[in-house]
């Protein structure tokens, strides 16, 4: 008797390689999917990939990305295999040559080895530590994934990027300013937090714009930078795609003109050096707050935030529920361009 292991069917090659930063197939490619997303809610059918399956490994909290996730493989006839490592799966080991008599119970390649055989496509969520700059800019546990992976990977949100939101942003960016985005103007604000977060989202909103031609402008106070090679990245794809990219410490200055605003804290790559004295500089720019004050300078801009959000630490109760908040539409988008980036990558 002769046993068949079952074995993932080739994916089309919709989407090049793995899905790292969503700027893989070029900014076409992104104005192409999002258009479809838009598509999708708008009322369109859904392209089915009965029997195409997905294995999502959540190592951080998810609400918006999980969801839209699960609720997009069922619109495509998809099944999805949600894993919490330490919970309803082992903890797993990244490092090579490790001796592994600690917490973690399976190595990345066993575990990544087994799951490859069982479905078309995995999706990873691994946030950065904030301890080590070089692990985290080297994208750990994402490269560690994509190495022991025989089948295409998806990044959920990584140490850098977060490529599904990117797609979400895009799409509210196209709905409200039209499907050209050369020329337009998106501040990138930073804004007070509790605690130091990852820049993975404001890297995403970063070379997302810059992709697509905007005028971006990061704002934040000193001792916040985002990471050298991720600002000449962005440098990079908005010239190329007519754009540009500036750095202010003022928020007003920012603020003016602008016709999107997109908020989040991050820790910057000074944190990584003393996180003392970075809880000292949050603590102190409590006043990058977007208020209604703050808006007032923008060209009737409207206004985004990924969530979660602190309300009335990152942005008042005002600029969330106000009539410019495109926060609720944005959350609610990540369905749709999480169906339309599936629906190219499995279906048949």
């Amino acid at each position: 008797m002769t046993l068949h292991r079952w074995m993932p069917q080739p994916v089309s090659r919709g989407w090049p390689d793995d899905l790292v930063d969503g700027t893989e197939a070029g900014a076409k490619a992104v104005h192409d999917l999002v258009q479809r997303a838009l598509a999708l809610r708008a009322g369109a059918a859904p392209r089915q990939a009965h029997g195409k399956r997905v294995a999502a490994i959540f190592l951080n909290p998810s609400l918006r990305t999980r969801t839209s996730l699960c609720a997009a493989c069922h619109a495509l006839g998809v099944h999805a295999s949600v894993l919490n490592p330490g919970t309803d799966m082992w903890r797993m080991e990244m490092g090579e040559g490790v001796v592994m008599d600690g917490d973690a119970a399976e190595h990345v390649r066993d575990a990544v080895g087994v799951l490859a055989q069982m479905h078309d496509v995995i999706a990873i969520r691994a946030f950065a530590t904030l301890n080590d700059r070089k692990a985290d800019l080297a994208d750990k546990t994402l490269t560690a994934f994509r190495g022991a992976s025989a089948v295409p990977v998806v990044n959920l949100e990584s140490a850098l990027y977060h490529p599904m939101q990117g797609f979400a942003d895009v799409a509210t960016w196209q709905h409200h300013l039209g499907p050209d985005l050369r020329g337009k103007r998106l501040t990138l604000t930073w804004a007070p937090h509790p605690k130091a977060l990852p820049a993975a989202v404001a890297n995403q909103v970063l070379i997302s714009a810059a992709q697509q031609g905007m005028e971006v402008t990061v704002a934040h106070p000193e001792g916040f930078d985002l990471e050298p090679s991720i600002m000449g990245r962005a440098k990079g794809l908005a010239s190329h795609a007519g754009g540009a990219v500036r750095v202010t410490h003022n928020q007003k200055e920012g603020l003016a003109g602008a016709q999107v605003v997109v908020a989040k804290s991050w820790s910057g790559v000074s944190g990584y050096s003393d996180r003392t004295e970075e809880a000292t500089r949050r603590a102190a720019a409590a006043d990058w707050c977007v208020d209604d004050t703050a808006m007032a300078h923008t060209a009737d801009a409207g206004f985004m935030h990924c969530l979660p959000v602190r309300r009335n630490v990152v942005a008042t109760d005002s600029v969330m529920d106000g009539p410019n908040s495109w926060v609720q539409e944005t959350a609610g988008l990540r369905l749709w361009t999480a169906m339309a980036f599936f629906e190219r990558l499995l279906a048949s």
